[in-house]
């Protein structure tokens, strides 16, 4: 397993990037025993509560791929600003990311069972259902561990951990 503070390989997507976001090499091949862990999100305006959570997902495997919510799929908070590849492309280049990939446009599970993880990592305060996820990976035969992330304990004042915060801020400030 990588330690937090050992780089790791990775792909930017920047030789595989079609355009669309869409990671289309094979850099998420599980083929090699490797335990690979799934984060996933939206991770519209990134904050330090993102690498928080990226750093201790990268911790429960050996291999991080991120999967980054399209825009459209984006149902429970307001729309992301930034675009979708965009948005792939920031968090690809994280040092613990080894790869990032958006969302299918339909099914969510379905990078799961390409990927085959051991471990789905959520955020801290992500509103996913443990329970409802566990429940549709074993509807769909999927065997892989549901854990969440620690909260993240910045160790300075005024810290902006929500997108939605940053934003408005951003509007108090300059709006």
């Amino acid at each position: 397993m990588s330690g937090a503070d050992e780089p790791r390989a990775r792909d930017t997507g920047s030789s595989e990037d079609t355009g669309s976001g869409e990671d289309t090499g094979n850099s998420e091949d599980t083929g090699s025993g490797e335990a690979v862990v799934v984060a996933q999100g939206t991770f519209d305006v990134l904050h330090p509560g993102h690498l928080h959570y990226l750093r201790d997902a990268a911790a429960m495997g050996d291999r991080l791929v991120v999967i980054v919510a399209r825009s459209e799929n984006v149902t429970h908070k307001d729309a992301p600003v930034v675009p979708g590849p965009q948005r792939r492309e920031m968090v690809a280049g994280l040092k613990p990311v080894d790869a990032a990939r958006l969302g299918h446009p339909e099914d969510i599970f379905a990078p799961i069972e390409e990927l085959e993880p051991a471990v789905i990592a959520l955020g801290f305060d992500q509103h996913h259902d443990v329970a409802g996820i566990e429940a549709a990976l074993s509807e769909r035969g999927l065997d892989c561990e549901v854990r969440r992330a620690s909260a993240y304990d910045p160790a300075y004042d005024d810290a902006l951990l929500s997108t939605g915060r940053i934003v408005d801020r951003i509007l108090e400030e300059r709006g």
